[in-house]
This record gives C-alpha cells, structure tokens and sequence, in this order.
C-alpha cells in the first residue's frame, strides 16, 4: 500500500491497542506503544531509500528482504529495544507484542497488491502479488479516515476500529469475487490465453488487463465484466545478436526482466548507437507504456548507457540515458 495508507493503518492499530488494559492504563506505555505501532506500520518501506542509488537496486529490492519472515520477525524487537530506551518504564512484552502486529499488518496488506512482496523469503524468493487491491484504495483510505474521525468525536475505539476492518475484510472478499469475474470475462474474450495478468486500478470496477496465447500479447481494460482489447502484439523470441547479449547482461535489464512478467521488446538504432527496449505490457495508460528499460550499445558490445524505470514521454527518457541525438 502507499505511505498514507499505512499511516492511517497504524493510527487504527493504535485504537486498537486501547483494548489491552495494560496499555489503557498506563500512559507510559501508551506512549511507548502508539510510536512502536505507528514506527512498525512504515519501517518495512525504510527501502525506499534505494531509490537514491538507482532504479535497478530499487526495483530488484523494493519489497523484498524488509518485508522478508525474518524482518517480520526482527522490526517489533529492533523498535521494542529502541523504545525500551526513549520511553524507560513501558512494559516491554505489550510494546513488542503491538509493534509486531503493526509490522505483519503491513506486509500483510501489501501482499494484496499487484506489485507484491518477498515475503516468503528466505523459503522463497517468489513475489507474492495477489493482486486485488489498488496501490492505493480511495475506500479503504476513506473508511480509515472516518473511522478515526469518529475516535476523535468521542467514539469507542476499540469497537469502532473492529468495526472497520470487518468492513475491510467483507471488502476485501468483494475485490476476489470482482477480479473472478473479470478473469472469466478475459477467457471469455481471449479462449486460448496462456497468461493473465490482471491489476486493479484506483477505481472500483476498472481492471488492468493483459494476456497472452502463444502468437500474440494482448493489453486492455476490463469495465465491469466487459473487456475491452486496446493492443495486440504479435509474441516473438528475441533474435541472436551480440548486441542484445550485451544489453541483457547489463543490470537495469536484468532488474527489469526480474519484475516484469510480460513485456514485448523492440531494437533499433539510435544514431551510431544500437538499442534494446523491453517495455511492460501491464501499466498501459493513455496509450502509453510508461515502464520500460532500455540499453544503448556501441560497436564494441559496450553499454554506453541505460535505465529502468517509469517515463512518459521520450524526451525524458533521453535525458534519464544522457543521450543527446546527432543534429
């Protein structure tokens, strides 16, 4: 999920916590619980700060070994430690106890995604990406905020905030029972598809869809039960060249074929330069393809330069590889 997301999930994990007398009784570890619980709903995404190295460590690691069993396992007591310390007095066991809800809620949720987690690590490296609930979901951030709205005018805490993720849960039931269909609906209209991949979107009955037969890739939006074909591409092995045996050795490649479960490729070339384009079938907006990696070669087999990541105009994507085209 996104950060506000998780943010509003740990302030109703916090009114939660109130139905421990522990914690409802003493105001020191109260205090030392709300920072675990609200410290633990953000701590797996500290690897966000990969970004700042680049998009290939990113993408390859985002996801992966903080929101892995043994994190899972280690956040609640690195926190719980570093609190028993900031907030002397608070009764351990509670503030681990609540901290390691917080953390499992976050991975939990995120595993609901299409974009998914590691969490089986170290059993599995396998991303786990069920994918029925958008990255961010307007109603499932809304019935946070009235919930805690409600706590903040005087309501029961604990018997709101049960109320809410019963509410949660039924939804989330719904959100299986939607992409269902719409996974019947894309048999429907594709009868011989080898793959789907199905994402939702930020609005209730609108699908990503792409899909795969053994002759062609196909990329649409499923409205409801009504899908709607916007591509076709025809399937094709990538040929034998040097040039794309360079390309694929290079690490935004590989960070990219590591993610992407169905993509199409081009090569051209660009100037004295050769290049190799793998573009992401299942992110299509506004007739573009905004997740893409790309490599430049020269006659040497060396990669000049390259990127992973999310572009939308080619003008942009230009600077990102620091190339400049011969006037």
């Amino acid at each position: 999920m996104d950060t506000g997301t998780h943010i509003v999930m740990g302030a109703a994990i916090c009114g939660l916590t109130l139905a421990d007398p522990v914690v409802a009784s003493d105001s020191v570890t109260m205090t030392a619980v709300f920072i675990g619980v609200v410290s633990g709903s953000l701590i797996p995404d500290i690897d966000t700060v990969l970004k700042l190295r680049n998009n290939a460590v990113y993408i390859r690691n985002h996801r992966g070994i903080t929101h892995s069993i043994p994190a899972v396992l280690l956040w609640p007591l690195v926190l719980s430690i570093l609190l028993s310390f900031l907030v002397p007095n608070a009764a351990f066991f509670h503030v681990w106890a609540w901290t390691f809800l917080a953390v499992f809620v976050h991975v939990f949720v995120d595993i609901f995604n299409a974009y998914g987690t590691q969490a089986l690590r170290p059993f599995s490296d396998k991303w786990v990406a069920i994918g029925v609930i958008n990255t961010f979901d307007p109603i499932i951030f809304a019935l946070h905020i009235a919930a805690l709205s409600a706590w903040m005018f005087g309501a029961e805490p604990v018997l709101t905030f049960v109320i809410l993720y019963v509410v949660i849960f039924l939804y989330y039931l719904l959100r299986f029972a939607l992409k269902a269909a719409v996974k019947h609906a894309v048999q429907v209209t594709i009868p011989d598809a080898e793959e789907i991949f199905i994402a939702p979107t930020m609005y209730f009955f609108q699908w990503r869809v792409a899909a795969s037969n053994k002759e062609c890739h196909f990329v649409g939006r499923a409205y409801g039960r009504s899908v709607n074909i916007y591509d076709r591409f025809e399937r094709e092995s990538m040929p034998k060249s040097p040039y794309i045996d360079a390309a694929m050795e290079d690490r935004n490649i590989q960070a990219f074929v590591s993610f992407s479960p169905i993509y199409r490729w081009s090569v051209s070339h660009v100037g004295d330069l050769y290049e190799v384009r793998l573009i992401d079938l299942r992110y299509r907006s506004k007739d573009y393809y905004p997740f893409v990696a790309v490599a430049h070669i020269n006659n040497e087999m060396e990669v000049v330069n390259s990127y992973t990541g999310w572009i939308f105009s080619e003008d942009k994507l230009l600077k990102k590889l620091n190339f400049v085209p011969n006037s």
